[in-house]
Formats: C-alpha cells, sequence, structure tokens
C-alpha cells in the first residue's frame, strides 16, 4: 500500500463505522414505524428509541470524518462526487436532520398522535437516508461518477440498478443490524417478550439481507461487470467470503440467541462488504481517476495523516467511554418523566483521570509529526504548538488527584467551591 493511498483506509474505516452504529440506528427507525398499534407496538416503539438515543449523535460523528477526509485528502475526487450525486446527497442530509428533530421532538409529545406522527417521520427518514447514501456509493461504484464539476447525469448517476441494489441492501443491513443490536439489549434489560420479537425480526431481516447480496451479483455482473469480475475473481473476493461466513454465523449466534457475539459478527459482515468493494475497486477512485491522480500533495496528506491518528487517541476513548456505559446499562435508570439518564459522577470519575493524558499524547503524535515529516513552515508551527501544548497537557496529567478536587459533586447541582 502506498502513503497516498492511508487517507482513504481511513476514510473506509469511517464508512464503515457509520454504516455498522449510524445504520443501526436507521434500522431501529425503521422497527419503530413497523411495530404496529397498540401497547406492544408502543413497547417496541419506546425500546428502539431509548437503546439508540444516548448515542444517535455520536454515531453521525463517522459521517463527518469521512467528508473531511476525503475533501482534504481528495479534492478533485470530493468535488466530482459532491457536484455530480448532490441529489442523493442532498436527501440524505434532510434524512438526517428530520431523525435528529425526530429525537428532539419526541420527548415533548403531549398526545399519541403526536407520538404517532414524530415516529412516522423518524421511520420515513431512517429508510430515506441509508437508500440515498447507497445509492451514492452505487453510482461511485459502477464508474457512473466522472471527474469535473457536475460532469456525470444527475440523476442518471444514482438513479440505476447498480445505485438500486446498493441502496436496498443499506435499508435491509440497517433493519438487520438494528435487530440484533436491539435483541441484546432486550437480553440486557430482561425483557422476554422484547428479546423474542426482535430476534425474529432479525432471523428475517437477515435472510433477506442475504438473498439480496448474493442476487444482486446478477446485477454487478450486467451494469457493474468490471466491478463484479473484481469481487468474484479478483482483489475482491476475500471480503465476499468472509462477509457470506459472518452473515451466515451472525444467523447461527442469533437462533441460539447468543447475541453479544452476534453483535461483532454482523458487524464484520458490513465490514467485509465494504472491504471487498474498496479492494475491487482499486486503484480506480473515479472513471479517468486513479486513487495517486486523485491524491493532494505530499504535505497536506502527511497533515491529513497526523490529525487523524492523533484525533483517534482523543476519539476512540470517548466513545469507548459512551458505549461502555450505554452496554452496561447505565442509561437504562429513568427519571420520574421517563427519559433515561446517568450519573455525573459516572462520567466524571472515567473521564477526569485520562482525559487530560490523551491529550497531551495527541499533542506529542502531532507535534513530533509536523516537525519531522512535513517540511513547510506553517507546519512547524503546529509542531511547536503541539510539543508545548504536550507539556501543560503532561504536566496537568500527572497530578490528577490534585485536580479531582474540583470535579463537580454528585450530590446536586451546586459547584464544589474552590479552595482560597
Amino acid at each position: 500500500m502506498h502513503f497516498y493511498e492511508l487517507p482513504l483506509v481511513f476514510a473506509l474505516v469511517g464508512l464503515t463505522l457509520y454504516t455498522v452504529l449510524a445504520g443501526a440506528d436507521f434500522g431501529a427507525g425503521v422497527w419503530q414505524v413497523a411495530a404496529g398499534r397498540g401497547p406492544r407496538g408502543e413497547r417496541l416503539r419506546d425500546h428502539a428509541h431509548h437503546a439508540m438515543a444516548p448515542v444517535w449523535e455520536a454515531n453521525h460523528v463517522w459521517l463527518i470524518f469521512v467528508l473531511t477526509v476525503v475533501w482534504t485528502a481528495y479534492p478533485e475526487a470530493f468535488g466530482s462526487i459532491a457536484s455530480t450525486l448532490s441529489v442523493p446527497l442532498f436527501i440524505a442530509a434532510i434524512g438526517i436532520i428530520l431523525r435528529g428533530a425526530a429525537y428532539a421532538l419526541r420527548a415533548g409529545t403531549a398526545t399519541p398522535r403526536e407520538l404517532r406522527l414524530i415516529d412516522t417521520v423518524s421511520g420515513v427518514s431512517s429508510v430515506l437516508t441509508p437508500f440515498a447514501l447507497g445509492a451514492a456509493i452505487g453510482g461511485i461504484a459502477s464508474r457512473r461518477v466522472p471527474v469535473g464539476n457536475a460532469a456525470g447525469h444527475l440523476f442518471s448517476s444514482w438513479l440505476n440498478p447498480t445505485s438500486a441494489l446498493v441502496a436496498t441492501l443499506a435499508v435491509a443491513t440497517s433493519a438487520y443490524l438494528a435487530a440484533v443490536y436491539l435483541a441484546a439489549d432486550a437480553v440486557r434489560l430482561g425483557d422476554s417478550d422484547l428479546e423474542r420479537r426482535f430476534r425474529f425480526r432479525a432471523l428475517g431481516a437477515g435472510v433477506l439481507t442475504g438473498a439480496i447480496a448474493l442476487g444482486g451479483l446478477a446485477v454487478l455482473h450486467s451494469d457493474a461487470h468490471p466491478l463484479y469480475h473484481r469481487l468474484v475473481a479478483g482483489a475482491g473476493v476475500a471480503g465476499l467470503v468472509v462477509s457470506l461466513l459472518a452473515g451466515v454465523g451472525t444467523l447461527a449466534l442469533v437462533w441460539l440467541r447468543r447475541f453479544e457475539l452476534a453483535r461483532f459478527t454482523a458487524a464484520l459482515a458490513v465490514a467485509a462488504i465494504i472491504a471487498g468493494w474498496a479492494l475491487a475497486q482499486r486503484p480506480t477512485f473515479l472513471r479517468g481517476l486513479t486513487i495517486q491522480q486523485a491524491a493532494a500533495s505530499h504535505d497536506v496528506l502527511v497533515a491529513v495523516v497526523v490529525s487523524v491518528i492523533a484525533g483517534a487517541v482523543i476519539l476512540f476513548p470517548s466513545l469507548a467511554l459512551l458505549f461502555r456505559l450505554l452496554l452496561r446499562g447505565q442509561f437504562d435508570v429513568a427519571d420520574p418523566s421517563g427519559a433515561p439518564v446517568v450519573s455525573r459522577s459516572a462520567i466524571v470519575s472515567s473521564l477526569v483521570p485520562g482525559l487530560a493524558a490523551r491529550v497531551a499524547v495527541a499533542c506529542l503524535v502531532a507535534g513530533i509529526g509536523f516537525l519531522t515529516v512535513a517540511d513547510a513552515g506553517w507546519a512547524h508551527a503546529i509542531g511547536i504548538a503541539g510539543l508545548s501544548a504536550f507539556i501543560v497537557l503532561g504536566t496537568v496529567a500527572a497530578a490528577p488527584a490534585e485536580l479531582a478536587r474540583f470535579a463537580p459533586s454528585e450530590a446536586g447541582d451546586q459547584d464544589r467551591e474552590c479552595p482560597k
């Protein structure tokens, strides 16, 4: 692998995480709108909402990450994609906004009618967004996005057989992932009825997703033959095989009610699909443009790589904390209004000792990278600033016990007064 491909690898990792995490969020919206009426439907919708509400916003970090990395490291390709595929990307953005608004407004509903309306909007946006994003990826995969500002057709670039296949697969995969995750959450809550209902949905959605994926090979054979050939007989065949094995394994684990392990195998199946597509398309980025030709200058690539590595030191532990609190049930406690809450002390005690150290390490990595790898003067200035910040934050991290005295108390909303 060449250095100019490294930012693209980062972007593909971000795309995988977005598909797995945000995909499950969209899938939960699908199950909300398909839950039916009556008390049982309300329980299913409430379970899906409370399971995803603490993390839905964090899941969209990965979409921003992908857009930022591709925009910076491969500007010509990004401009071509954003202009030719402006319609599906706009539809996806509207869907994301509506999904977020549904989370914000659901807690304020006063009547069952308002609640149904919010859940309907949430469900429609949860289908609309993965479908539009999948259609855009299908346009790239079938080489219908040429180089240039709006050089491709505004509609046929994403309204075609390959785009329809990928879009449908994106919606089905989202529903599949959500059903697996929600079944696992129901087990943690000790709710056998919800566990049984989401287990049934996970099995049905898994079989449907597998059938779409395998049947889609015929679509690729006729509509995107270069991609099909490299998927079944070239570099992408490994991803295809791993995805098939992981998908079958996930169905077996769901059948055996091993939901926690099924979370990871389901994510592996999705990751393998994306990896297989990337390997099958390499070295082509867009029609008439290779990855090497699309890459920015060496200094820009260095800045992107260093920034991503330094940012990961902060981001990954923070997200790990969030999901650890979620999976341990810290958000399951409800206040009198029914909204899930978590103790401030649980977050503070987890963050205070290590946050300064993680930021210090990130500054150290950035400082060394910008000073030793890049040649530009502005990069050296950033490097010096990074090393200076490392010295300050390293000192702070060396005495966490002294600083912990200023952490907020769990006893109430009153802040602890600083010693004079």
